[in-house]
């Protein structure tokens, strides 16, 4: 029996664009959250005189508060639609801030930093889902990871805020870093309320006539917007058949029942697509990338770059991540997801090994500069950001957040975030500690050897998704069509 194909036009849909670049707001704000925290750690351990082990809890709290985050996000995003959830987080944010930038003691901007947390956990779960429901299957890669480039670009204004404030007074400097992203916060709360609702969570409430309206206008054609919808309704258990605006649907669709099927009976496929959800998180973040990101200026000292040239180094690692995840981009619906992802950790193991030889060099040269170790330590570490920010950092979110089937997208994706958060906050909490006791050197090592461990798991367990609308997703991970679906590059019908 032949498939049915989605038919699509090459174009990418204006309003589909405007819509993804206003839900990507959301990562800029966490990513901002994020890359600010790099260089308000070095004035904060100076203004509250903290210790390794506490600047390590701040820096990693964020994480483990946003596990809370994740897991709450997906029942809600599937109780009061994806769109409502974003304001959520943008209020979430807002308030985080606020209690971080008028922070009196360690205390209050640990909740501060706690709340934002929570923020982060929405923010990771909601902005890929709504990318993806709201984009066409030839243009989904590119479109679900704007919120990856948002990320980046939230990292590098942090950096940036942190070059340009760090003169100010000491009890002004990091508060002013804080408080700034109150204002896109609030805005973002407000302004996410003139988008359309995914068509997809549209669909699950039996909201058809809505969901066509929004289709009609995220899609290029008449018959591009109707096809999408019949594969919606029939994912969902409706008749492809059915006219009405408004349908009762038998079985409960606001999240209820769904962690039973991912987690105590899912099918084989779910069980696989859970598998591929979890091990990409997990990986993302087990190779490294949050040590780099967060602890920038202490690998840069360890290199030996002087304090007041660490800031501006620090701009380099943000700029170079927001150049080539963006460059990425482009490439993802034309190369694929697997074969960007197998390149990707590919490079990093090799920037990975090097950075960890020439950082064991600086280290063993105590007092002696060996000037080649020191450019060779800077230099992998910039490497292996682009080879990350090429494949693994955007693939992560988009690959995670199209794999789960309708029914339990939101919530499969928020256990992936938490798995995420997880790794996240056990890299971030142990960097300085692990650094004392294996040397700088022989963690960028380990985090070789986790990428080794990750391209295997990739190799076998990641098929290709490229060219597959969102409803074919069970098929391509079906074990019967495993040795066929791994490389496949399937294409949909142009018009």
């Amino acid at each position: 029996m032949e498939e049915k194909k989605v038919i699509e036009d090459v174009k990418i849909n204006k309003y589909s664009v405007a819509c993804t670049i206003v839900a990507s707001m959301i990562s800029i704000i966490f990513g901002y959250e994020t890359g600010v925290m790099s260089g308000a750690l070095v004035l904060i351990k100076i203004y509250f005189k903290l210790n390794d082990t506490q600047i390590q809890v701040l820096g990693g709290i964020i994480n483990f508060c946003a596990l809370v985050g994740a897991l709450s996000a997906g029942r809600i995003a599937d109780h009061i639609g994806r769109r409502y959830t974003i304001s959520l987080a943008s209020i979430i944010f807002f308030c985080g801030s606020l209690v971080m930038g008028f922070a009196q003691n360690y205390r209050v901007l640990f909740t501060g930093r706690c709340l934002a947390g929570i923020g982060v956990g929405f923010a990771l779960v909601i902005a890929p889902v709504y990318s993806v429901e709201i984009s066409a299957t030839n243009n989904r890669g590119i479109l679900s990871s704007l919120p990856e480039i948002g990320i980046s670009i939230g990292i590098l204004l942090g950096y940036i805020s942190n070059y340009v404030f760090k003169n100010l007074a000491l009890d002004r400097s990091w508060r002013v870093m804080f408080l700034i992203a109150t204002v896109p916060s609030i805005g973002l709360a407000l302004g996410v309320l003139l988008m359309p609702e995914s068509p997809r969570w549209l669909v699950m409430q039996g909201h058809l006539g809505d969901a066509k309206t929004v289709l009609s206008e995220v899609s290029n054609t008449k018959e591009e917007a109707q096809s999408r919808l019949h594969d919606i309704k029939l994912a969902v258990g409706i008749e492809s058949n059915c006219d009405n605006d408004i349908v009762t649907l038998k079985q409960q669709t606001g999240g209820k029942g769904v962690w039973k099927e991912l987690l105590l009976r899912p099918t084989p496929p779910v069980r696989w697509v859970l598998l591929a959800a979890i091990g990409i998180h997990f990986f993302e973040h087990a190779t490294g990338i949050e040590a780099v990101i967060l602890y920038g200026p202490k690998i840069f000292t360890k290199a030996g770059v002087k304090h007041d040239k660490l800031f501006l180094a620090n701009i380099g690692i943000g700029l170079t991540k927001l150049v080539f995840i963006t460059a990425s981009t482009f490439y993802i619906d034309k190369a694929g997801r697997r074969r960007l992802l197998l390149t990707s950790v590919g490079g990093m193991i090799v920037a990975l090994s090097a950075l960890g030889f020439a950082l064991t060099i600086v280290h063993q040269s105590h007092d002696q500069k060996v000037v080649w170790a020191l450019w060779l330590s800077i230099a992998t570490c910039y490497l292996y950001v682009m080879f990350f920010s090429i494949g693994l950092g955007p693939i992560t979110w988009v690959y995670s957040s199209e794999i789960f089937p309708l029914k339990l997208r939101a919530q499969g994706a928020s256990i992936g975030v938490a798995v995420n958060r997880a790794t996240n906050a056990t890299v971030s909490m142990t960097f300085l500690s692990s650094t004392n006791a294996i040397t700088i050197g022989g963690a960028f090592f380990l985090f070789a050897g986790m990428s080794v461990l990750a391209w295997i798991f990739f190799f076998f367990f990641c098929p290709e998704t490229k060219g597959r609308s969102l409803e074919e997703m069970e098929q391509v991970f079906t074990r019967s069509n495993k040795s066929r679906n791994v490389d496949n590059e399937l294409p949909t019908v142009q018009k």
